[in-house]
């Protein structure tokens, strides 16, 4: 019996890959006619048309019979057989439940049969192996908990070829004929405690769908003033049921539910809570929702007075308590503080001062009420604070948090984390999380339509938070859920195994993904096509290539405009554009007929959306300047009404509603009105040199590439204190322009971000990079994504030069290096 270790005991064995170890090991899934009788025998786990036995006594709790009736359900699609209950485990192929509360786990652990040690005493670990009992082989799953059982019956689904996405990206499973019971042994437990997503700015898909589709008949609780909800519409029990389904099948544990004004409040809709206890995750909320209240859209139905703790503490306090007493002891992550009723300041401060002192009253007052109607011990009520936007200054000037409590660092919106645990905050009992955006409305513009967050940058930023402490709760924003499929299930990988995740990188990840869902053949010609699906919309996403933003004074802001590129450019993006929508139609049209529906939500409605989107808007600045027609930007747009219908209306009908290609109906997605350009193009300049962060010639020591990073996916982290050397062959002129584009992320220790950067032996320069608060040139920065430092060097002689780069702080990354002609200053 191998055991596969990480970290001592941690099984190495690759989610994705089991299939492979399965064949190496003379196990894989049999395509061949079953010749086992009606009930299983010898070494088979499954046959078609056979039962297998679970025998799973003392296992009652919610979360466990969940995952069964999960399992069974996935052994009756892939072998159309029965995972039958048997009241004994004589005769039973399989023997699952939760150690310490399972008499025949406990028996097996007692003699030596299955060792426990691995998972004793670890956070929803859970161990799968094989044991000779009685002359017949079987499978044990034993959970720590009653989550690792969960998960462990979960991990026989990945086995026999369950996609998590099953139900949710229509990934029909394939029909097998057997499966032998695998000689190995898997133990797993997640590196993060609290690992899970955010369902916001719902408008647009998830909540039009679900209400006007998938389950119109959801209810609101008795007792609700239904003359307040308005024109609010229901996400109900049965579409959490396939979230949550969603979410245990990924490995997660917790959720903020949707919270919009245009969506009644989770708590407010009949079977909610209690669908949130039979899958056992944790219900946690949002920034500006304390203590499980979705302010946003609760206080205006039930609260009484305004929303303003310092004017109205009395009946805000009562609001608090009618939500704690209705909760009692079921899964909840409670944040604590206090923000305005959305995403705004809290209301009656004028000061940081004044913020402080009053969120320092709201927590204790809270402390008191958690105290009283959850747990006298608070320091076992799982607790977050989150430090967004303001709430981060107040931090910073002095807020007292009690040690027990989460703090929870949050990225800019756009992906760069602006705070990392120091030392001092690495050491609190309650630990550190993170709040990371894949999806966002806001300034300086949204990205709420297609699924374009890097994986690469997803991957950098959260590889880099763990390594700095942050392990207690990640949580991802991901919109509706549909189109940011990958990130969501790339974050949540790494939440519970980073190193599994980091030992083959993004690439291996990507691709063992892309192979489950459509096969090795397809997989390896798609690899490539979504690797620069990512690039190019890292260059720009395509929702920024209007050139617009949101939430400005200016209505200049609000028309679609030149991007500050030239004919060149434009016409090498068209071009790149143009062989990522042929690529994705040839692939496509190889693939069967049941992996279509798939291929199209996971792979082609977001490739060809972003091409058309692109064609759309760059064939319109081209037409502005003469030099396209417009008629090619108007059939671009046709394009996406057209691929948005198709998406609609995929499965018959299952998804009507879910895609709108035009949320907010921003400018961006509409057709362009035709003008003529005032101004004319850009010329294009070429530089003299162009350097990859990876292209450097020599270092101080060896440095560390970003996989997949940056404008041509080769950025290069730099250590502090350490520099990296590019070779000028020849330079000639008076002087030369320097252009220094690095990732635009936030200082990672300290308040400073600072590179040096030096011609020859000249004088070193330190120059700093850091942007604060939603600044001008942080806008400029993430609708890049980079952050530009220009330099002129003088040139004393002609010939050969060297430019030197270095780290003076941590988190420098080098994207790219561009060396010019002086001709213009």
């Amino acid at each position: 019996m191998a055991l596969k270790k990480k970290h001592l005991w941690k099984n190495r064995i690759n989610r994705l890959k089991v299939s492979l170890f399965i064949a190496g090991l003379g196990l894989m899934l049999s395509s061949g006619k079953s010749d086992s009788p009606a009930r299983v025998s010898e070494g088979v786990l499954f046959a078609r048309d056979g039962i297998t036995g679970i025998y799973l006594a003392g296992s009652d709790v919610p979360v466990v019979e969940t995952a069964l009736s999960i399992l069974q359900d996935d052994v009756q699609k892939v072998f159309a057989s029965e995972l039958r209950l048997t009241p004994k485990p004589d005769g039973a192929q399989i023997i699952a439940g939760t150690a310490g509360q399972h008499p025949e786990i406990d028996r097996l652990a007692k003699t030596g049969m299955i060792d426990l040690t691995a998972i004793s005493g670890k956070w929803e670990a859970f161990l799968v192996t094989t044991v000779k009992d009685h002359g017949q082989k079987k499978i044990v799953i034993a959970g720590n908990d009653s989550r690792g059982t969960a998960y462990g019956l979960l991990e026989i689904s990945r086995l026999i070829g369950v996609s998590p996405w099953e139900w949710w990206a229509d990934a029909e499973p394939a029909k097998s004929e057997k499966f032998r019971i695998p000689d190995t042994t898997i133990v797993r437990w997640p590196d993060v405690q609290f690992r899970g997503i955010f369902l916001n700015d719902e408008d647009w898909g998830l909540n039009p769908w679900s209400n006007g589709t998938y389950e119109p008949e959801a209810k609101i609780k008795e007792g609700i003033d239904t003359g307040k909800i308005g024109k609010k519409r229901t996400i109900g029990p049965k579409t959490y049921a396939k979230i949550f389904e969603l979410l245990l099948r990924l490995r997660a544990n917790t959720i903020w539910p949707a919270m919009h004004e245009v969506t009644v409040p989770f708590y407010f809709v009949e079977g909610n809570r209690e669908v949130a206890e039979k899958y056992g995750i944790y219900i946690g909320s949002s920034h500006c929702e304390p203590l499980a209240r979705n302010s946003a859209a609760e206080w205006d139905i039930v609260g009484k007075g305004d929303y303003n703790y310092l004017t109205n503490k009395e009946n805000v306090l009562s609001y608090w308590t009618d939500r704690l007493g209705e909760l009692g002891n079921s899964n909840n992550i409670f944040t604590i503080g206090m923000r305005g009723k959305h995403d705004g300041p809290m209301q009656g401060v004028k000061t940081t001062e004044e913020y402080k002192d009053a969120v320092s009253k709201v927590i204790v007052d809270q402390t008191e009420l958690l105290k009283q109607y959850i747990n006298p011990d608070p320091s076992k009520i799982p607790q977050v604070i989150i430090p967004y936007k303001e709430v981060l200054d107040v931090y910073n000037a002095g807020l007292e948090v009690p040690d027990y409590v989460t703090l929870m660092w949050c990225d800019d919106n756009y992906g760069y984390i602006t705070h990392f645990p120091n030392g001092k905050e690495q050491e609190r009992s309650g630990g550190n999380g993170v709040y990371y955006h894949a999806s966002y409305w806001g300034r300086p513009h949204d990205y709420l339509w297609l699924g374009t967050a890097s994986p690469a940058l997803l991957y950098q930023q959260m590889k880099l938070a763990y390594d700095k402490g942050v392990r207690k709760i990640w949580i991802l924003n991901v919109g509706d859920i549909k189109a940011i499929e990958y990130q969501t299930e790339l974050f949540l990988d790494m939440a519970w195994d980073i190193d599994e995740v980091a030992e083959g990188g993004v690439k291996t990840h990507l691709n063992h993904w892309l192979r489950r869902e459509f096969g090795r053949h397809a997989a390896d010609n798609l690899l490539p096509v979504m690797q620069e699906y990512y690039r190019l919309a890292y260059i720009r996403k395509p929702e920024f290539m209007g050139n617009t933003r949101e939430e400005e004074r200016d209505p200049a802001y609000k028309i679609v405009k030149d991007l500050p590129w030239s004919e060149k450019e434009i016409n090498e993006r068209l071009h790149a554009y143009g062989n990522l929508s042929s690529q994705v139609e040839q692939i496509g049209s190889q693939l069967p007929v049941n992996k279509q529906d798939t291929y199209f939500e996971l792979v082609q409605y977001p490739v060809q959306g972003a091409v058309q989107l692109n064609r759309k808007l760059l064939y319109a600045q081209l037409a502005r300047h003469g030099k396209a027609e417009w008629h090619q930007s108007h059939v671009a747009f046709d394009s996406i009404v057209t691929l948005t219908h198709r998406y609609n209306a995929l499965n018959n009908g299952k998804w009507d509603g879910m895609m709108d290609y035009k949320p907010r109906n921003l400018p961006v997605f509409l057709q362009v009105e035709e003008k003529k350009a005032v101004r004319p193009l850009l010329l294009y300049e070429k530089p003299l040199y162009t350097f990859n962060g990876t292209d450097y010639t020599n270092g101080t020591v060896k440095q560390t590439p970003v996989e997949g990073l940056g404008y041509e996916g080769k950025a290069l982290a730099l250590q502090k204190g350490t520099s990296i050397a590019f070779d000028l062959d020849h330079l000639s002129g008076d002087s030369v322009r320097v252009e220094m584009r690095l990732l635009p992320g936030h200082p990672v220790q300290g308040k400073q971000l600072r590179f040096s950067i030096a011609l020859d032996n000249m004088s070193v320069r330190e120059i700093s990079y850091e942007t604060h608060g939603r600044s001008e040139e942080w806008k400029e920065n993430v609708l890049r994504n980079q952050a530009i430092r220009k330099m002129v060097f003088p040139i004393e002689r002609e010939g050969r030069h060297k430019l030197t780069i270095g780290a003076v702080d941590e988190g420098v990354v080098v994207d790219q290096i561009m060396v010019y002609g002086n001709d213009e200053k």
